[in-house]
């Protein structure tokens, strides 16, 4: 069991466990496995999606997949035991899905349909069946919000402390622990805004996945990712013949055009439109003849950020002083492509 603050085991306080930055440099330690390589890393994962979505369908053919040791959208699995709780169905619903999804299956898939609450018997319940199955890979928790209990915390201690209370079981037992949960109906630029709840749910996990329609009424939609020891992903998928197949994964260059500012696009078309290779200028100089809805300091800031991305697409980025003034200086570059030089567009 986890310590609140002030709270001691046995009435003494532990000891901080401190180790030296040196001692971290030089010796090796244990990095997190992967459950599904590539795309589900051992830890805890928030799994939300849009209601009614097919979020249990997903979790079940994942399930299904490690416990068979089959690749999952073409990704690795580690064979083993998958406890599954599907604490909103009842085994006969369970029955019908799995009927949808195989034909055969193996005993390492075990599903519950009821369980006890955080802090209520839960932690216990998933101990004792990891002291009885060795080979357990995996945990999925269908939905988050079955298993929680009334508190009167603030909205963002409950969803940390519920979420480290999970996180603290997949990290000691070193399995991978999923949580699926809901999103809100209303959007956002960022979909993990979408998510139920406070930051601390995906503060405290150390994935977080989220399924979101790309319209009403498609079986279309895309799967985002972002966590700490995972990239940011996005993948197409869609919903066939009750289970999710991928369809495409958006590509990293695509990804990280995406997370750049519209002005930023705007700039780097704009040097490119011009005849001459370069140009100067003050930001507000920059933003008269760009167009945009933000600041010129918030501008320097967005060209200085990204940077990195305008150089991959031909655009040298620095800044000078002149006679008291701060200038941005723009170059379009000649890039090399397959052993050519060409200009950079």
């Amino acid at each position: 069991a986890r310590l609140r603050r002030g709270e001691t085991r046995g009435g003494l306080m532990r000891k901080l466990e401190a180790l030296t930055a040196q001692w971290l440099l030089e010796n090796p330690l244990e990095k997190p496995g992967w459950v599904v390589e590539g795309l589900i890393p051992c830890g805890l994962t928030l799994v939300a999606g849009d209601p009614k979505i097919g979020k249990s369908w997903l979790g079940l053919d994942l399930a299904l997949h490690v416990a068979l040791g089959e690749p999952f959208w073409g990704f690795a699995t580690k064979r083993g035991t998958v406890l599954y709780l599907c604490l909103e169905d009842t085994f006969s619903r369970v029955q019908a899905r799995l009927q949808h999804l195989c034909d055969e299956a193996n005993d390492n898939l075990c599903c519950v349909v009821e369980a006890e609450r955080i802090g209520n018997g839960l932690m216990e319940q998933l101990g004792e069946f990891a002291d009885g199955h060795d080979d357990l890979k995996m945990v999925i928790i269908d939905t988050f919000q079955t298993v929680r209990t009334p508190s009167s915390q603030t909205i963002y201690s409950a969803d940390y402390e519920d979420m480290g209370a999970l996180k603290a079981f997949a990290d000691e037992r070193g399995i991978a622990l999923l949580a699926i949960h809901h999103t809100r109906k209303m959007g956002d630029g960022d979909v993990f805004n979408t998510i139920c709840g406070s930051n601390g749910l995906m503060g405290c996990a150390d994935e977080t996945m989220v399924l979101r329609r790309k319209a009403r009424g498609s079986s279309a939609a895309t799967l985002n990712i972002t966590g700490r020891d995972v990239k940011d992903q996005e993948f197409s998928v869609r919903f066939v013949d009750c289970r999710w197949e991928l369809v495409e994964k958006v590509s990293d260059e695509e990804l990280e055009a995406r997370a750049v500012p519209a002005v930023v696009h705007s700039v780097i078309a704009f040097v490119n439109g011009r005849q001459a290779p370069s140009w100067c200028g003050t930001a507000s100089d920059l933003l008269a003849a760009v167009g945009g809805d933000v600041r010129a300091n918030v501008l320097s800031k967005y060209l200085n950020e990204h940077s990195g991305y305008m150089e991959s697409q031909g655009i040298a980025y620095s800044r000078r002083k002149t006679g008291g003034e701060k200038l941005i200086c723009l170059e379009r570059r000649t890039m090399k492509v397959d052993g050519d030089d060409e200009s950079g567009v």
